[in-house]
């Protein structure tokens, strides 16, 4: 399930900790799909809980991604957005500023230390290497504008089918007849 406050205060912290004019929206969204593939293959949950849809330059956070479109104004819903804007700005068409600091409290330790593993795995990257990473087995397998499986974000990595079924299971309650 999508994580709002959570995601927001990711994006925040990723773009503390990338230099100036390299927090853009690819970059920030390519740090994110590696840090949740890798919170879910360590941890087995994601820390954003988004969808990632396959797009021509890669893995991209769908409601996320619907949150910078609105930032810009290329969105329907660009005037719903207001509690998120108070915490982002877009400083020209694709780099985003932190209009306030990360507020810690809403990521884990294990959650800043996935997205600070994908930081450093992507900051010095440019976008064309960065596409090129993230077109992996789980971005071939998928077809063009549609999300992304989680069992094969986590095939990805290697993880055994096992336990990429154990990570992927929904959650399934029973009641007893209550009223």
């Amino acid at each position: 399930m999508f994580e709002k406050e959570v995601s927001i205060q990711a994006v925040i912290y990723i773009i503390e900790r990338l230099d100036g004019d390299t927090a853009d929206m690819h970059k920030i969204s390519k740090v994110l799909y590696f840090a949740d593939q890798m919170h879910l293959s360590l941890y087995g949950r994601p820390i954003t809980g988004d969808d990632y849809i396959k797009m021509p330059y890669g893995p991209v956070p769908s409601k996320i991604d619907d949150i910078f479109k609105a930032l810009k104004g290329e969105s329907y819903f660009s005037d719903c957005i207001g509690d998120v804007s108070e915490y982002l700005a877009v400083k020209n068409k694709y780099v985003l500023t932190a209009k306030k600091e990360c507020n810690t409290d809403f990521l884990s330790k294990t959650d800043r230390k996935c997205l600070d593993a994908a930081i450093e795995k992507c900051k010095m990257k440019s976008f064309n290497e960065i596409t090129s990473m993230s077109h992996d087995f789980a971005w071939n397998n998928t077809q063009m504008g549609r999300r992304i499986s989680d069992k094969d974000i986590l095939r990805e990595v290697g993880d055994s089918e096992e336990y990429i079924e154990y990570a992927t299971a929904k959650p399934t309650f029973k009641l007893n007849n209550a009223i």
